[in-house]
């Protein structure tokens, strides 16, 4: 029995792992779990599970927690967060938090020998050779959860790094796939949250209608893989059946097919290398018809852009991208900007922020205060 943790437990990648696991109680057993805010559901999965023990990052919650939960460990706040996160008594853990706050878990469980199930793109976006080395230091194991990354990753099971002559990442094109450049300054956060085929985090369902998911996920891959910033593409695929290609060096592209459900990638994750005899919803090729493909309108989209122009620049611009980007979703998500100033801010911190060549964890942090800070201020002017 693999024992494991899931942080971020009542978010949207968390309740599908725990969906995943509970099709197999005889095979995982969860000792933590850890929540934000959401306490009632955190409350609902520990009678469920029966952990060891929780942590709820808002610390004001604590109380509920230790009324509703006798002999359940209770931990509180960003501390209480990384605490759990550094145990070293499961197998596995399962980060499925949203945004830069999820990158320090992912250090604290690879230091300390943990395998890492990984839905927390941020964490390699801005610490991705860091975490490498610490991987290898610690000989950890590092398995993507986001559905792209799955797909490529099964894609070159067996495969030689030499022979791949690129990978090739899909995207849905979000909501505003067909919409022109000029009426984007209309949308609406409502609009923006109107996903067309998967159900996720408005954190996250904001990204995918930016098109900066994307964008992230090439800097991801970029760390997975170790391949070059000119060496993954995108292209738009609107059915989100092909999750993701791989090119070798003969022309031949070998393709990871699947409906669109979280749950499949994540079993896959947390099961590996088995392909587990569960039966979520099968898919029917003569039923869906159509595969169409196209490729992505980087000035309509410019997130795009920004991402594969921090990844080619290196240093510290991953990072200000990453914090920029989460800081002004957020804003946008409270109503305090407009979709169209996504990119904008996000590429006034990149142009101002003070580049640093090789960023360690320190460097990280003060970053991540000083691109919240100026995209504050920005907004506040």
């Amino acid at each position: 029995m693999k024992i494991i943790s899931i942080l971020g437990s009542t978010g949207s990648i968390g309740t599908q792992t725990i969906d995943v696991i509970r099709r197999m109680p005889d095979e995982f057993k969860v000792k933590y779990l850890s929540a934000h805010r959401n306490v009632d559901l955190l409350i609902e999965q520990s009678k469920l599970l029966n952990p060891s023990a929780v942590c709820i990052g808002d610390e004001t919650k604590a109380d509920a927690l230790k009324l509703a939960l006798n002999g359940v460990e209770i931990l509180s706040g960003r501390e209480g967060l990384l605490a759990l996160a550094h145990r070293d008594d499961v197998d596995l853990m399962v980060n499925g938090l949203v945004g830069a706050p999820g990158m320090e878990p992912t250090v604290n469980a690879i230091n300390s020998g943990v395998d890492v199930a990984l839905s927390n793109k941020e964490s390699l976006v801005m610490a991705g050779d860091h975490i490498n080395t610490i991987l290898l230091e610690n000989d950890v194991n590092l398995y993507p959860v986001d559905s792209e990354h799955s797909a490529i990753w099964q894609c070159l099971a067996g495969e030689q790094m030499d022979q791949v002559k690129r990978l090739i990442l899909t995207g849905s094109g979000g909501p505003f796939r067909t919409m022109d450049k000029s009426e984007f300054s209309t949308i609406t956060k409502a609009q923006a949250l109107k996903h067309p085929n998967w159900s996720m985090g408005n954190k996250i369902t904001i990204d995918s209608a930016t098109m900066m998911n994307k964008g992230l996920e090439v800097i991801e891959a970029r760390w997975l893989f170790n391949m070059g910033a000119d060496d993954i593409d995108i292209v738009v695929h609107p059915q989100s059946i092909i999750h993701s290609m791989v090119e070798f060096n003969d022309g031949s592209v070998k393709a990871q097919l699947g409906v669109p459900d979280m749950k499949i990638p994540i079993q896959y994750a947390i099961t590996y290398p088995n392909h587990a005899n569960v039966n979520w919803e099968t898919m029917d090729l003569a039923k869906i018809g159509t595969l169409t493909f196209e490729a992505p309108d980087l000035e309509k989209f410019r997130c795009i852009q920004l991402a594969y122009d921090a990844l080619r620049a290196g240093g510290s611009h991953p990072v200000v991208l990453n914090v920029a980007n989460d800081t002004v979703v957020y804003a946008f998500l409270d109503d305090q900007i407009d979709f169209v100033d996504i990119p904008i801010l996000i590429e006034s911190a990149l142009e101002a922020h003070p580049i640093i060549e090789h960023p360690d964890l320190n460097n990280i942090q003060e970053l991540t205060l000083w691109t919240q800070q100026f995209i504050s201020g920005k907004i506040k002017s």
